[in-house]
Protein backbone atom coordinates (compact mmCIF):
# COMPACT_ATOMS: atom_id res chain seq x y z
CA UNK A 1 0.00 0.00 0.00
CA UNK A 2 2.93 2.36 0.97
CA UNK A 3 4.74 1.52 -2.51
CA UNK A 4 1.46 2.14 -4.40
CA UNK A 5 0.24 4.88 -2.55
CA UNK A 6 3.95 6.59 -3.72
CA UNK A 7 3.51 5.57 -7.36
CA UNK A 8 0.50 6.96 -8.09
CA UNK A 9 1.07 10.30 -6.05
CA UNK A 10 4.65 10.29 -8.22
CA UNK A 11 2.80 9.26 -11.70
CA UNK A 12 -0.18 12.18 -11.20
CA UNK A 13 2.27 14.65 -9.82
CA UNK A 14 4.00 14.58 -13.11
CA UNK A 15 0.81 13.51 -15.45
CA UNK A 16 1.24 15.11 -19.67
CA UNK A 17 -2.06 17.08 -18.78
CA UNK A 18 -1.38 20.25 -16.83
CA UNK A 19 -4.78 20.61 -15.48
CA UNK A 20 -3.57 16.83 -13.72
CA UNK A 21 -0.78 18.03 -12.22
CA UNK A 22 -2.78 21.31 -10.90
CA UNK A 23 -5.72 19.39 -9.39
CA UNK A 24 -2.90 17.32 -7.36
CA UNK A 25 -1.34 20.34 -6.47
CA UNK A 26 -4.80 21.90 -5.48
CA UNK A 27 -5.45 18.84 -3.10
CA UNK A 28 -2.15 18.70 -1.25
CA UNK A 29 -2.63 22.43 -0.38
CA UNK A 30 -6.04 22.04 0.33
CA UNK A 31 -6.31 24.47 3.77
CA UNK A 32 -8.71 22.12 6.75
CA UNK A 33 -8.77 23.78 10.32
CA UNK A 34 -9.21 26.50 12.18
CA UNK A 35 -7.22 29.74 12.23
CA UNK A 36 -8.09 31.17 15.43
CA UNK A 37 -6.14 27.98 17.38
CA UNK A 38 -3.35 27.77 14.80
CA UNK A 39 -4.87 24.93 13.14
CA UNK A 40 -5.33 25.31 9.84
CA UNK A 41 -3.34 23.33 7.76
CA UNK A 42 -2.71 22.25 4.38
CA UNK A 43 -3.94 18.43 3.86
CA UNK A 44 -0.19 17.70 3.44
CA UNK A 45 0.58 19.26 6.70
CA UNK A 46 -2.17 17.11 8.13
CA UNK A 47 -0.71 13.98 7.06
CA UNK A 48 2.82 14.84 7.97
CA UNK A 49 1.91 16.63 11.18
CA UNK A 50 -1.29 15.00 12.33
CA UNK A 51 -1.59 11.61 10.96
CA UNK A 52 1.79 10.79 10.89
CA UNK A 53 2.21 11.41 15.22
CA UNK A 54 0.30 8.09 15.14
CA UNK A 55 2.63 5.98 13.07
CA UNK A 56 5.28 7.54 15.38
CA UNK A 57 3.51 6.45 18.23
CA UNK A 58 4.10 2.67 17.11
CA UNK A 59 7.62 3.84 17.22
CA UNK A 60 8.04 4.93 20.68
CA UNK A 61 6.08 2.48 21.30
CA UNK A 62 8.76 -0.39 19.89
CA UNK A 63 11.17 1.45 21.49
CA UNK A 64 10.34 1.11 24.84
CA UNK A 65 9.74 -2.37 23.70
CA UNK A 66 13.89 -2.48 22.99
CA UNK A 67 14.41 -0.75 25.95
CA UNK A 68 12.79 -2.90 28.82
CA UNK A 69 12.66 -6.20 27.28
CA UNK A 70 14.28 -6.53 23.57
CA UNK A 71 17.43 -5.81 21.84
CA UNK A 72 18.70 -2.76 23.54
CA UNK A 73 18.10 -4.15 27.09
CA UNK A 74 21.71 -5.32 27.78
CA UNK A 75 24.10 -2.39 26.44
CA UNK A 76 27.02 -4.34 26.31
CA UNK A 77 25.59 -6.64 23.73
CA UNK A 78 23.59 -4.26 21.92
CA UNK A 79 26.95 -1.74 21.74
CA UNK A 80 27.96 -2.81 18.18
CA UNK A 81 24.57 -2.01 16.48
CA UNK A 82 24.39 1.01 18.55
CA UNK A 83 27.48 2.12 17.27
CA UNK A 84 26.84 1.04 14.19
CA UNK A 85 23.74 3.45 13.87
CA UNK A 86 25.31 6.32 15.04
CA UNK A 87 28.43 5.69 12.16
CA UNK A 88 25.69 5.23 9.48
CA UNK A 89 24.52 8.56 10.33
CA UNK A 90 27.61 10.69 10.36
CA UNK A 91 28.64 8.27 7.21
CA UNK A 92 25.69 10.40 4.99
CA UNK A 93 26.44 13.63 6.64
CA UNK A 94 29.96 13.35 5.04
CA UNK A 95 28.45 12.34 1.99
CA UNK A 96 26.10 14.86 1.40
CA UNK A 97 28.01 17.80 3.26
CA UNK A 98 31.66 16.58 0.70
CA UNK A 99 29.44 16.81 -2.61
CA UNK A 100 28.41 20.31 -1.68
CA UNK A 101 31.75 21.52 -0.77
CA UNK A 102 33.33 19.68 -4.22
CA UNK A 103 30.61 21.25 -6.35
CA UNK A 104 30.54 24.51 -4.54
CA UNK A 105 26.93 24.89 -4.04
CA UNK A 106 27.16 25.79 -0.40
CA UNK A 107 24.02 24.43 0.48
CA UNK A 108 23.93 22.49 3.57
CA UNK A 109 20.07 22.33 4.43
CA UNK A 110 19.78 18.85 3.34
CA UNK A 111 22.24 17.37 5.51
CA UNK A 112 19.97 15.37 7.80
CA UNK A 113 17.93 14.20 4.75
CA UNK A 114 19.94 10.56 4.36
CA UNK A 115 20.32 9.82 8.05
CA UNK A 116 17.02 8.05 8.37
CA UNK A 117 16.38 3.71 8.09
CA UNK A 118 12.90 2.53 7.26
CA UNK A 119 13.13 -0.08 9.81
CA UNK A 120 9.67 -2.03 7.85
CA UNK A 121 11.48 -1.73 4.19
CA UNK A 122 14.74 -2.78 5.22
CA UNK A 123 14.04 -5.17 7.10
CA UNK A 124 11.39 -7.06 4.72
CA UNK A 125 14.36 -6.48 2.22
CA UNK A 126 16.62 -8.01 4.64
CA UNK A 127 13.85 -11.22 4.79
CA UNK A 128 13.56 -11.13 1.40
CA UNK A 129 16.95 -12.11 -0.31
CA UNK A 130 19.06 -12.78 2.96
CA UNK A 131 17.57 -15.91 3.75
CA UNK A 132 21.29 -18.02 3.79
CA UNK A 133 22.80 -15.25 6.44
CA UNK A 134 22.34 -15.82 10.30
CA UNK A 135 19.48 -15.08 12.36
CA UNK A 136 21.86 -12.57 14.63
CA UNK A 137 21.87 -10.32 11.51
CA UNK A 138 18.32 -9.65 11.71
CA UNK A 139 18.70 -8.58 15.30
CA UNK A 140 21.80 -6.28 13.88
CA UNK A 141 20.22 -5.09 11.35
CA UNK A 142 16.50 -4.06 13.59
CA UNK A 143 18.66 -3.25 16.42
CA UNK A 144 20.52 -0.40 14.18
CA UNK A 145 17.26 0.65 12.56
CA UNK A 146 15.80 1.19 15.99
CA UNK A 147 18.53 3.39 17.48
CA UNK A 148 19.01 5.42 13.92
CA UNK A 149 15.01 6.11 14.37
CA UNK A 150 15.88 7.14 18.04
CA UNK A 151 18.37 9.30 16.78
CA UNK A 152 16.27 10.66 13.49
CA UNK A 153 13.66 11.88 16.28
CA UNK A 154 16.24 13.48 18.14
CA UNK A 155 17.58 15.39 15.06
CA UNK A 156 13.71 16.26 13.91
CA UNK A 157 13.10 17.54 17.90
CA UNK A 158 16.48 19.43 18.18
CA UNK A 159 17.25 21.11 14.60
CA UNK A 160 13.84 21.12 12.82
CA UNK A 161 11.84 22.89 16.06
CA UNK A 162 10.98 26.29 15.08
CA UNK A 163 10.59 29.59 17.96
CA UNK A 164 9.62 27.80 21.05
CA UNK A 165 6.36 28.23 23.78
CA UNK A 166 7.92 26.74 26.66
CA UNK A 167 3.93 27.02 28.22
CA UNK A 168 2.64 25.38 25.89
CA UNK A 169 5.67 22.70 25.62
CA UNK A 170 5.41 22.49 29.43
CA UNK A 171 1.84 21.65 29.30
CA UNK A 172 2.44 19.25 26.59
CA UNK A 173 4.94 17.55 28.81
CA UNK A 174 2.23 17.48 32.03
CA UNK A 175 -0.38 15.93 29.60
CA UNK A 176 2.23 13.07 28.79
CA UNK A 177 2.77 12.26 31.97
CA UNK A 178 -0.54 12.14 33.13
CA UNK A 179 -1.11 9.68 30.15
CA UNK A 180 1.68 7.85 31.36
CA UNK A 181 0.49 7.77 35.09
CA UNK A 182 -3.07 6.43 33.51
CA UNK A 183 -1.56 3.65 31.54
CA UNK A 184 0.79 2.75 34.20
CA UNK A 185 -2.48 1.95 36.56
CA UNK A 186 -4.16 0.44 33.40
CA UNK A 187 -6.52 2.90 33.05
CA UNK A 188 -6.43 2.29 29.35
CA UNK A 189 -10.30 3.36 28.23
CA UNK A 190 -10.31 5.23 25.01
CA UNK A 191 -12.62 8.05 25.89
CA UNK A 192 -9.41 8.69 28.52
CA UNK A 193 -6.24 8.01 26.31
CA UNK A 194 -7.69 10.08 23.07
CA UNK A 195 -8.51 13.15 24.14
CA UNK A 196 -4.99 13.13 26.32
CA UNK A 197 -3.29 11.92 23.10
CA UNK A 198 -4.72 14.79 20.99
CA UNK A 199 -4.21 17.39 23.71
CA UNK A 200 -0.28 16.37 23.79
CA UNK A 201 0.05 16.44 20.15
CA UNK A 202 -1.96 20.00 20.08
CA UNK A 203 -0.01 21.75 22.95
CA UNK A 204 3.32 20.07 21.15
CA UNK A 205 2.30 21.57 17.82
CA UNK A 206 1.70 25.22 19.98
CA UNK A 207 5.19 24.43 21.36
CA UNK A 208 6.82 24.77 18.21
CA UNK A 209 8.46 21.44 18.31
CA UNK A 210 7.46 18.84 15.75
CA UNK A 211 4.07 17.29 16.64
CA UNK A 212 4.65 13.77 16.15
CA UNK A 213 7.20 14.11 19.00
CA UNK A 214 4.48 14.15 20.89
CA UNK A 215 3.33 10.77 19.24
CA UNK A 216 6.64 8.80 20.19
CA UNK A 217 6.64 10.53 23.82
CA UNK A 218 3.31 8.86 24.65
CA UNK A 219 4.44 5.47 23.17
CA UNK A 220 7.39 5.79 25.58
CA UNK A 221 5.46 5.97 28.71
CA UNK A 222 3.19 2.77 28.19
CA UNK A 223 4.75 0.11 30.20
CA UNK A 224 6.21 -2.39 28.33
CA UNK A 225 6.72 -5.20 31.26
CA UNK A 226 3.93 -7.42 31.38
CA UNK A 227 1.69 -8.25 34.61
CA UNK A 228 1.28 -12.17 35.52
CA UNK A 229 -2.27 -11.31 35.17
CA UNK A 230 -2.65 -10.03 31.76
CA UNK A 231 -1.81 -12.29 28.11
CA UNK A 232 0.17 -9.26 26.50
CA UNK A 233 2.03 -6.03 27.74
CA UNK A 234 0.51 -2.73 27.21
CA UNK A 235 3.05 -1.65 24.64
CA UNK A 236 2.47 -4.99 22.52
CA UNK A 237 -1.15 -4.35 23.24
CA UNK A 238 -1.61 -0.59 22.01
CA UNK A 239 0.44 -1.60 18.98
CA UNK A 240 -1.36 -4.33 17.77
CA UNK A 241 -4.69 -2.43 17.69
CA UNK A 242 -3.04 0.89 15.89
CA UNK A 243 -0.63 -0.76 13.74
CA UNK A 244 -2.98 -2.16 11.21
CA UNK A 245 -4.14 1.18 10.93
CA UNK A 246 -0.48 3.08 10.85
CA UNK A 247 0.30 0.48 8.19
CA UNK A 248 -2.31 0.17 6.58
CA UNK A 249 -3.48 3.79 6.09
CA UNK A 250 -1.78 6.37 7.87
CA UNK A 251 1.61 5.90 6.12
CA UNK A 252 0.14 5.33 2.51
CA UNK A 253 -1.55 8.91 3.02
CA UNK A 254 1.84 10.54 4.07
CA UNK A 255 3.10 8.89 1.16
CA UNK A 256 0.58 9.68 -1.45
CA UNK A 257 1.52 13.84 -0.36
CA UNK A 258 5.32 13.23 0.62
CA UNK A 259 5.91 11.41 -2.63
CA UNK A 260 3.68 13.62 -5.05
CA UNK A 261 7.13 16.10 -6.29
CA UNK A 262 6.47 17.31 -9.76
CA UNK A 263 9.36 16.55 -11.94
CA UNK A 264 8.01 18.13 -14.95
CA UNK A 265 7.85 21.23 -13.94
CA UNK A 266 10.93 21.71 -11.71
CA UNK A 267 13.04 21.56 -14.58
CA UNK A 268 12.58 17.37 -15.26
CA UNK A 269 14.40 14.64 -13.71
CA UNK A 270 17.80 15.31 -15.35
CA UNK A 271 17.99 18.59 -13.70
CA UNK A 272 17.04 17.06 -10.10
CA UNK A 273 19.56 13.91 -10.92
CA UNK A 274 22.36 16.88 -11.42
CA UNK A 275 21.36 19.04 -8.00
CA UNK A 276 24.47 19.02 -5.42
CA UNK A 277 21.14 19.03 -3.21
CA UNK A 278 19.71 15.95 -4.81
CA UNK A 279 23.09 14.21 -5.33
CA UNK A 280 23.99 13.98 -1.29
CA UNK A 281 21.11 12.75 -0.70
CA UNK A 282 20.35 9.82 -3.42
CA UNK A 283 24.14 9.16 -2.87
CA UNK A 284 24.20 9.62 0.60
CA UNK A 285 21.21 6.97 1.05
CA UNK A 286 23.35 3.92 -0.20
CA UNK A 287 26.96 5.25 0.06
CA UNK A 288 27.31 7.21 3.17
CA UNK A 289 25.59 4.11 5.44
CA UNK A 290 27.50 1.66 3.63
CA UNK A 291 30.67 3.34 4.23
CA UNK A 292 28.98 4.57 7.94
CA UNK A 293 28.37 1.23 8.98
CA UNK A 294 31.05 -0.85 7.63
CA UNK A 295 33.82 1.04 8.64
CA UNK A 296 32.24 1.68 11.61
CA UNK A 297 32.25 -2.15 12.59
CA UNK A 298 35.39 -2.71 11.02
CA UNK A 299 37.39 -0.38 13.00
CA UNK A 300 35.26 -1.49 16.14
CA UNK A 301 35.66 -5.12 15.80
CA UNK A 302 39.42 -4.58 14.47
CA UNK A 303 40.77 -1.97 16.67
CA UNK A 304 38.37 -2.06 19.39
CA UNK A 305 38.16 -6.24 19.73
CA UNK A 306 34.28 -5.67 20.29
CA UNK A 307 32.34 -8.50 18.88
CA UNK A 308 30.02 -8.79 16.60
CA UNK A 309 26.15 -11.60 17.05
CA UNK A 310 26.83 -15.10 16.39
CA UNK A 311 27.85 -16.47 13.01
CA UNK A 312 28.44 -12.71 11.77
CA UNK A 313 31.77 -11.48 10.09
CA UNK A 314 32.25 -8.32 8.21
CA UNK A 315 31.48 -9.88 4.90
CA UNK A 316 27.41 -9.98 6.29
CA UNK A 317 27.82 -6.25 7.00
CA UNK A 318 28.37 -4.71 3.88
CA UNK A 319 24.99 -5.59 2.23
CA UNK A 320 23.33 -5.19 5.42
CA UNK A 321 24.70 -1.33 5.36
CA UNK A 322 23.43 -1.12 2.07
CA UNK A 323 20.04 -1.86 2.75
CA UNK A 324 19.88 0.67 5.73
CA UNK A 325 20.44 3.34 3.40
CA UNK A 326 16.43 2.41 2.61
CA UNK A 327 14.93 5.95 4.53
CA UNK A 328 11.88 6.66 3.05
CA UNK A 329 9.36 7.46 5.44
CA UNK A 330 11.51 9.56 7.76
CA UNK A 331 13.74 10.56 5.29
CA UNK A 332 10.63 11.97 3.68
CA UNK A 333 9.29 13.81 6.71
CA UNK A 334 12.90 15.31 7.23
CA UNK A 335 12.90 16.45 3.50
CA UNK A 336 9.81 18.81 3.77
CA UNK A 337 11.21 20.02 6.92
CA UNK A 338 14.71 20.97 5.57
CA UNK A 339 13.38 23.13 2.79
CA UNK A 340 10.50 25.61 2.60
CA UNK A 341 8.19 24.56 0.10
CA UNK A 342 8.72 27.26 -2.18
CA UNK A 343 12.77 26.03 -2.23
CA UNK A 344 13.55 24.64 -5.74
CA UNK A 345 15.19 22.18 -3.50
CA UNK A 346 12.27 21.04 -1.66
CA UNK A 347 10.96 18.54 -4.55
CA UNK A 348 14.70 17.88 -5.37
CA UNK A 349 15.47 16.77 -2.25
CA UNK A 350 12.25 14.51 -2.07
CA UNK A 351 12.48 12.85 -5.07
CA UNK A 352 16.53 12.29 -4.40
CA UNK A 353 14.66 9.96 -1.43
CA UNK A 354 12.94 7.89 -3.29
CA UNK A 355 15.73 7.07 -6.08
CA UNK A 356 17.96 6.58 -2.64
CA UNK A 357 15.60 4.26 -1.08
CA UNK A 358 15.44 2.70 -4.61
CA UNK A 359 18.87 2.27 -5.17
CA UNK A 360 19.42 1.03 -1.46
CA UNK A 361 16.96 -1.43 -1.95
CA UNK A 362 18.16 -2.64 -5.49
CA UNK A 363 21.95 -2.66 -5.22
CA UNK A 364 21.18 -4.06 -1.17
CA UNK A 365 19.02 -6.75 -1.99
CA UNK A 366 21.43 -8.40 -4.95
CA UNK A 367 24.51 -8.14 -2.80
CA UNK A 368 22.30 -9.77 -0.08
CA UNK A 369 21.01 -12.66 -2.64
CA UNK A 370 24.71 -13.04 -3.88
CA UNK A 371 26.13 -13.25 -0.37
CA UNK A 372 23.44 -15.35 1.04
CA UNK A 373 24.00 -17.87 -2.06
CA UNK A 374 27.84 -17.76 -1.18
CA UNK A 375 27.07 -18.79 2.70
CA UNK A 376 24.43 -21.87 1.17
CA UNK A 377 26.85 -23.04 -1.00
CA UNK A 378 29.80 -22.75 1.38
CA UNK A 379 27.31 -24.59 4.18
CA UNK A 380 26.54 -27.35 1.51
CA UNK A 381 30.44 -28.00 0.94
CA UNK A 382 31.11 -27.85 4.73
CA UNK A 383 28.32 -30.70 5.01
CA UNK A 384 29.60 -32.67 2.14
CA UNK A 385 32.98 -32.63 3.48
CA UNK A 386 32.08 -33.31 7.21
CA UNK A 387 29.97 -36.19 5.71
CA UNK A 388 32.87 -38.16 3.88
CA UNK A 389 35.65 -37.19 6.32
CA UNK A 390 36.31 -40.84 8.05
CA UNK A 391 34.80 -41.08 11.47
CA UNK A 392 37.13 -42.15 14.40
Amino acid sequence: MLILAAVIALIWANFPNSAAREAYATISETTVGISAIHLNLSLAEWAADGLLAIFFFVVGLELKEEFTTGSLRDVRRALVPILAAVCGMIGPILVYVLIQVISGSGNYGGWAVPVATDIAFALAVLGLFGKGLPPAIRTFLMTLAVVDDLLGIVLIAVFFAGSLNFIALALAVAVIALFGFLVQKRITKAYFLWPLGILAWYLMHLSGVHATIAGVALGMVVPAIQRKSERESLTHHFASKIDFYSAGFILPIFAFFASGVNVVDTGGFREMIVDPVAMGIYLGLPLGKMLGISGGVFIMVKLFKLKLGRGINMLDIIPVSLVAGIGFTVSLLIATLSFPASDPHEPHSRIAVLVGTLLSAIVGGAVLAARSKWRNRYAVRTEIHTSMSPSD
